[in-house]
Order: structure tokens, then C-alpha cells, then sequence
């Protein structure tokens, strides 16, 4: 039997959503707003190296007639046709940010609706930051809502689930909604949530997110016009969110000192490409490069131990086919790190996990197993050389993560690194200044127009 909820949720996030101002938000919760929306835009450029991208921007193009809408790193698409594609370009290259409580990326569902409305309407910098931190914090809260491991235990994955109520707060925000417009988007939101891990190992996971982006678009702009939707959609007895996804939830601690502490500071970021649960060993490999001088020739083994969650998606990947399944690959990842002591696109490029040195050393020199003393992305990693020598490191914390957070000027050499063959030098420094200082930025339609290429690059590119 459902346990029976006393407060109500999503009326309460509702309310928060819709009255959050810029004034309420702290130092802290602007300023990592901002990084975040810096590195959706850098992973955005990036993105448009993805092997699956092509087919969803031909799916973003028929989808509707009309070139209101910014592409990021691109041209212009109608309304819903640019929010699928950013939402897609954002999480294409896996590289964008975690929520790892609810092991949701959050900026992929959020940024692209809420930049698309604010230049649809012509909104200044101020209104995005608070859409953005409206749409990350209640996404964050509904998802430490649901008790992730009985919601996990279902095979639910989080993006298209609780994403779609983030991507409507952020539109809500914009519209200017009050609390009952914004709870009826919230209903209208979580009747489309879905999603789960059958589609783990495929980019249809990818997909979740920026249908999750496309959902909450819709259930704003439908609550807009008034459209009758439950007002209690996380907690109601019969179909809520809460009871049917995860068995009753926590709904308690979706509220929990909301407007006081802010979920969104624990969105994590990765300064490298590759899944979330490896980003631990990442850490650890690139501190033992640091310390020590380490020849990839000389390394007879590499031990890496990984929580049982991580050990379960990207230990069974020492050989792997295509660049989606090298990004997975705690093997793979681990030879090109040692290799080419760096973790690009370039690590991931057909060349480089093709490279047969490359592929031998994942395959026979690199050990991965499940560690009962490591949780989450934590991870031990040893390394012993031809010569006996051992190095070894263990990771508590993987760099980006809210106790191990990137510098300002990581996250804008990020976004340098992924811009520098989309757009020129000049739109690149305008751009960083633009987002921070975007409590201050005039329209966000000139922001669009700076991460916009030209027609002859377009064309220049598609010929490559």
C-alpha cells in the first residue's frame, strides 16, 4: 500500500517556481547557474561531432515549418525543431552535467526550452539565469523526491522522467506564471514522463533528455492556454508520480528547506568526455600522471576498482564497438588516458579507439571488478609497471563534483576548447562575457546570435 502523503509537493514547488526572483538566489546558486549554462553551451558545440547527431537534427528540421528558434553552433529550426536538436547537442558527446544523487542530467532538458522562449519573446539575461535555476531546482528536488533507489530498482531513468517538470518550470518561469499556471504545467509534464534503462547501451538514452526538453516546452505552452491538468501530480493517490514510480517516494525531502539550500549546486560537472561513473577513475589516473612519470609502454597492468553500479554499466566494455561504446568504456578510457595523458573528443575520435595499441591495451591490460569499499563514481586505481613498480590512487571525489568543482577558468576553457571550430575568436570572448554576466546581459537574442555560425561555415562543415 502507498504510503499517504500528507504535504502537498508539487503545489509547494509550484509556488517556488513561480515567485523564485533573482534576489532569492545566492551568490553560490548564480554564479554555478551560470557555469552550468556556460558548459550546456560548450557541450552544445561539441555536440555537433555526435555520431547520431545528423539523424536528429533531420528529425528536429521536419518536425515543424519555421526558423524562429536558434541551433546552437548552427542555423535557426522552429520553436520545438531547436529545442529537440540543443537538447540532443547537449548530452550527444557524453560530457555534460550529472545530478548524481538522481543520476539525471539536468542542463540537456532545461537550457534548450528556456533559451528558445527567451529569444522567442525577447527576454533579457536576468529572466534566463532565474528560468534556468527554477528549472534546475525543481527538477533536482522532484528527483531526491522519488527515493532514486527504489525508483532506480523499477528501471527508470531519470532525464525523461523528471526532466520534462524542470524544462516546464523554466518556461513557466519565463511566462511569467503563477503558482496554479505552474502547477497545472506540472501535470501536464509528468503525463509525459518516461524512460527507462532497457535503453541503456544505446543513444535512445541521449534521446530521453531532449524529449524530456521537448515535453516540459509543451506542457508550459499548453498550461498557457489554460488547459485543464491535475494540480497534484507528484503525490496523487492513484497515478502520482511519487506512488506509481517509486512506491510512495519521499516527498518530505523534495521540500526540505526549499528556498534555503539549493539541490542545484550539486549538479556536477565533467571536464572530460565520458560516462558519469568513470569520471572518478578519470580523476584518479590524471592525478597519478600528475605525480609521477608514467610510460603507457612500461605498464604491465592496470587495476581498476569501481563501485558494483559503475563496475555493472562500463566494466564489460575491454572491447567495444564505435565511439559510443568507447565513451562507456571504462577500458577504453583508461588506455587513452595513460596513452595520450589527455581526454578529448580527439580520445574519441574513429582514428584514436581504432589505434590497434589502443585497443590491445584495453583489452588485455587493463582489469576492471566491482569494489565493495568504493560507491557512486568513487574509484581505486593501481598501476604496475614491467619493472614491479606500483602506483596507486583512489578517488573520493571526481573532479566537477559539488565537493571537487571545476575553476571558473576550466569551465571557460571547456567552452573555448569545443567553440574554437564552430565560431571565431571574437563571438568566443563575447559569448563567455555574455554568461558571465547575464544578470546583467541585455537581450538573449543577441546572445543566440553569437553561438550561431554563419551560412558559409554551415556549408563549409556539412562538406567535411
Amino acid at each position: 500500500m502507498a504510503k499517504q502523503v500528507i504535504q502537498e509537493p508539487t503545489r509547494i514547488l509550484a509556488e517556488f517556481a513561480a515567485r523564485l526572483r533573482f534576489e532569492d538566489l545566492p551568490e553560490r546558486s548564480r554564479e554555478h547557474c551560470k557555469n552550468l549554462i556556460l558548459d550546456a553551451l560548450a557541450c552544445a558545440l561539441a555536440g555537433h561531432q555526435g555520431e547520431e547527431t545528423g539523424q536528429v537534427r533531420a528529425l528536429a528540421s521536419a518536425l515543424a515549418e519555421g526558423n524562429e528558434s536558434s541551433v546552437i553552433g548552427g542555423g535557426h529550426l522552429s520553436l520545438i525543431g531547436a529545442t529537440l536538436l540543443n537538447g540532443y547537442l547537449i548530452t550527444a558527446v557524453t560530457m555534460c552535467d550529472v545530478h548524481r544523487a538522481t543520476m539525471t542530467h539536468i542542463t540537456p532538458e532545461i537550457v534548450p526550452p528556456a533559451l528558445a522562449i527567451a529569444e522567442r519573446d525577447d527576454l533579457i539575461g536576468r529572466d534566463l539565469l532565474v528560468a534556468v535555476a527554477a528549472g534546475c531546482e525543481v527538477t533536482t528536488r522532484i528527483g531526491i523526491g522519488l527515493d532514486y533507489p527504489a525508483f532506480r530498482a523499477r528501471g527508470w531513468h531519470g532525464p525523461g522522467v523528471i526532466g520534462p517538470f524542470g524544462a516546464a518550470a523554466a518556461v513557466g518561469s519565463l511566462l511569467k506564471f503563477d503558482a496554479d499556471e505552474m502547477a497545472r504545467a506540472f501535470g501536464l509534464a509528468g503525463s509525459q514522463a518516461a524512460g527507462t534503462y532497457a535503453a541503456w547501451g544505446t543513444p535512445t538514452v541521449k534521446f530521453h533528455q531532449c524529449r524530456g526538453a521537448i515535453s516540459g516546452l509543451l506542457a508550459a505552452l499548453l498550461a498557457q492556454q489554460n488547459f485543464v491538468a491535475t494540480r497534484e501530480f507528484l503525490s496523487a493517490a492513484d497515478g502520482g508520480l511519487y506512488n506509481v514510480y517509486s512506491g510512495g517516494g519521499k516527498p518530505e525531502a523534495a521540500i526540505a528547506e526549499l528556498g534555503r539550500r539549493f539541490e542545484l549546486e550539486r549538479i556536477a560537472l565533467r571536464l572530460w568526455p565520458s560516462a558519469t561513473l568513470i569520471q572518478g577513475m578519470n580523476t584518479a589516473l590524471f592525478g597519478l600522471l600528475a605525480t609521477h612519470k608514467i610510460e603507457a609502454a612500461r605498464v604491465r597492468r592496470v587495476a581498476i576498482a569501481l563501485s558494483q553500479t559503475a563496475y555493472d554499466m562500463h566494466g564489460g566494455f575491454g572491447t567495444y564497438k564505435g565511439k559510443f561504446e568507447a565513451l562507456l568504456s571504462a577500458h577504453y578510457t583508461a588506455a587513452a588516458v595513460l596513452h595520450d595523458g589527455a581526454l578529448s573528443l580527439a580520445q574519441f575520435a574513429p582514428q584514436r579507439y581504432d589505434d590497434p595499441t589502443l585497443r590491445a591495451f584495453a583489452a588485455e591490460k587493463v582489469e576492471v571488478r566491482a569494489d565493495a569499499t568504493v560507491s557512486g563514481s568513487q574509484a581505486k586505481v593501481e598501476i604496475v609497471l614491467e619493472d614491479g613498480t606500483r602506483f596507486g590512487a583512489r578517488c573520493e571525489h571526481p573532479l566537477g563534483s559539488f565537493e571537487n568543482p571545476l575553476s571558473q577558468a576550466q569551465v571557460e576553457q571547456k567552452f573555448r576548447d569545443y567553440a574554437a571550430d564552430v565560431l571565431s575568436e571574437a563571438r568566443i570572448d563575447e559569448a563567455i562575457d555574455a554568461v558571465g554576466r547575464l544578470e546583467d546581459f541585455g537581450s538573449v537574442r543577441k546572445l543566440m546570435a553569437l553561438l550561431r555560425t554563419t551560412p558559409r561555415a554551415r556549408a563549409i562543415a556539412a562538406a567535411e
